[in-house]
């Protein structure tokens, strides 16, 4: 059994599907409607209200509500679907943390040696701000909250939803553009929207979500996409901070440049060059065949020995 066909294990009923997109998701579909019917003034005061509380005590309110989701995720697929939480998480026997670490890793070096590649040809921008005591609260709340905002994120979209809409429409790509596209669209909100642009901010978030789809649908576990989007995540919060980004944060570094980001070189290159690479080396690395089948395939019933619904 594939990754999208562990959802068979457990029952699968319309409304069970619906009800737990809402009551999980909901937030996500709040955050959409808020920014369309908002007017960007009122946004720029809601996040200037943000800064003045203690950076680290914002960044805390803002990733606890994340833990309570991820848990009632949980709840919902052990006890109304009646399947285990692995296979949500991955197709095989147990989960691979060498992969997380890898992904992890691989994310982590590239983008610290960006980071400090651009950081010698030109730091004219860029603040040295570290501060022990505030950088080590920072740390704490970044290693205890992160691994809960970013496993609802990869449970919800590449994990639940991936799963339950192949099984639904019997296909694997529309799962992973739709819920691709359902990942840019629960970022809109970010304040980097406002300040960059809506286009060019979905193209980044929306390509992205295709990396961590192909990720997860190629290795038949979400494995890769959760050490990808924690070590993505924890360096943003730890590494460089500026004050239009959504994780503005007691971090070593503040960029003081206007709120910009080129299309060509800070969006079109990291999703149509740098992601192609990495999805390049994951393959050489776990043997990855069959692209077609594994992104573009039918999803069918695995006979019905194959799998066991939990209780039955």
């Amino acid at each position: 059994m594939d990754y999208i066909q562990q959802a068979y294990k457990g029952k699968r009923e319309l409304w069970m599907f619906l009800l737990t997109t809402a009551i999980v998701g909901g937030v996500f579909l709040a955050n959409f409607v808020f920014y369309l019917l908002t007017d960007p003034s009122d946004l720029d005061a809601a996040y200037e209200l943000m800064k003045r509380f203690p950076s680290s005590l914002s960044l805390a309110f803002n990733l606890i509500p994340f833990a309570v989701l991820l848990g009632l995720l949980f709840l919902l697929v052990k006890f109304m679907h009646q399947r285990s939480i692995l296979s949500l998480t991955t197709a095989r026997f147990k989960v691979d943390y060498g992969r997380v670490f890898f992904s992890f890793m691989m994310i982590a070096v590239f983008t610290l040696a960006t980071f400090f590649i651009g950081y010698s040809i030109d730091s004219s921008e860029i603040i040295y701000q570290f501060n022990f005591k505030k950088f080590a609260i920072l740390f704490f709340v970044s290693i205890v909250l992160f691994p809960f905002q970013i496993g609802l994120e990869e449970y919800l979209f590449r994990g639940y939803l991936m799963q339950h809409l192949g099984v639904l429409v019997k296909n694997k790509w529309f799962p992973l553009i739709f819920t691709s596209i359902l990942f840019g669209i629960a970022h809109s909100a970010n304040p980097e929207i406002a300040a960059v642009g809506f286009w060019k901010m979905m193209i980044f978030y929306v390509g992205t979500g295709l990396l961590l789809g192909i990720m997860t649908l190629m290795d038949d576990g979400l494995e890769l996409a959760l050490g990808f989007h924690l070590g993505n995540n924890l360096l943003a919060s730890l590494l460089v901070t500026a004050d239009w980004t959504a994780l503005q944060t007691d971090a070593i570094f503040k960029n003081t440049a206007e709120p910009s980001m080129s299309l060509m070189t800070e969006i079109l290159v990291p999703v149509l060059v740098v992601y192609p690479i990495m999805l390049l080396i994951l393959s050489k690395r776990y043997g990855w065949k069959n692209w077609s089948e594994r992104l573009f395939g039918n999803v069918s019933e695995p006979p019905k020995e194959d799998y066991k619904i939990i209780g039955e």
